[in-house]
């Protein structure tokens, strides 16, 4: 009876505890410290996770840090390549353009035969100036044909051997061609030069000559045919006491970025020399 008695006790205190517990919660008196729980977990979990996460990016640098150096060196590669290929394509365009312009001005002047040829080479002298051409005697090339782009007048082939030719320039100190000058209507010397500036002799002191006037090849000499063009005259220079006039040219042809040229080959140049009379000293 007292065991039953006791047992009966410790269960109306249970439930009285348990139901006084369950007051004060729907109450509210547990809520500031459930907060301070709440904020005391999550701060030991933010920094958990936070040390977590620096020991993991720790251990794991190293192989990404490989991983961007691999892939920094494809890029580069990759950027190498597509610059390659930029430059490609760009000299790809220059070389047609030249070829297309070379191409109608064959068509302009008909009744000279032109054959093609790349500049492979050009003199390392520099006092000389000269040109190498991938043409020579297998393609019927000789010495003395004279050489232009659609610019104007380049020089005329000096010597030739089975595939390949060297062409001296009209600014070669050596080098001189007969013109006339197109708007003076007079012939005229032009004459190359150490430094590669041409100069223009021999012009009689009675001819009005102006800055501008066109510069063509006489024919005069048998040396190029006639109406090439090479150039215009820039400044003149002109003493009472001299028997000529003399100017200097600018050239029509960029020397500097030869490329492709035509050779005339139905061209002949004629030696006049043993015809010339001797003058006595």
């Amino acid at each position: 009876m007292k065991d039953l008695f006791s047992r009966s006790l410790q269960t109306t205190i249970i439930f009285l505890v348990v139901g006084g517990i369950l007051v004060l919660a729907l109450g509210g008196a547990f809520s500031s410290a459930s907060n301070q729980f709440t904020t005391s977990l999550v701060g030991i979990q933010t920094w958990i996770s936070t040390r977590y996460q620096g020991i993991q990016d720790f251990v794991t640098a190293p192989r990404d840090i490989v991983s961007l150096r691999t892939r920094n060196a494809e890029l580069e590669s990759q950027v190498s390549q597509l610059q390659a290929q930029v430059i490609e394509l760009q000299q790809r365009v220059s070389t047609t353009e030249i070829l297309a312009a070379l191409v109608d001005f064959s068509r302009a002047s008909p009744e000279s035969t032109y054959k093609a040829a790349a500049v492979i080479g050009r003199d390392p002298s520099p006092f000389l100036h000269y040109i190498i051409i991938n043409r020579g005697s297998n393609d019927d090339i000789r010495r003395g044909m004279p050489v232009v782009t659609n610019q104007g007048l380049v020089g005329r082939v000096d010597a030739v051997i089975a595939d390949a030719a060297r062409v001296q320039l009209i600014t070669d100190p050596a080098s001189t061609v007969n013109v006339r000058l197109q708007n003076a209507n007079t012939d005229a010397a032009l004459l190359g030069s150490v430094t590669g500036d041409l100069t223009l002799d021999m012009i009689s002191q009675n001819v009005v000559v102006e800055p501008g006037d066109l510069i063509l090849t006489s024919g005069l000499g048998g040396g190029y045919p006639p109406d090439l063009i090479l150039g215009q005259v820039v400044t003149v220079r002109s003493f009472e006491y001299e028997l000529f006039q003399q100017a200097t040219v600018q050239p029509a042809v960029d020397f500097t970025r030869l490329e492709i040229v035509l050779v005339i080959t139905n061209f002949r140049p004629v030696d006049i020399s043993p015809l010339v009379p001797e003058t006595s000293p």
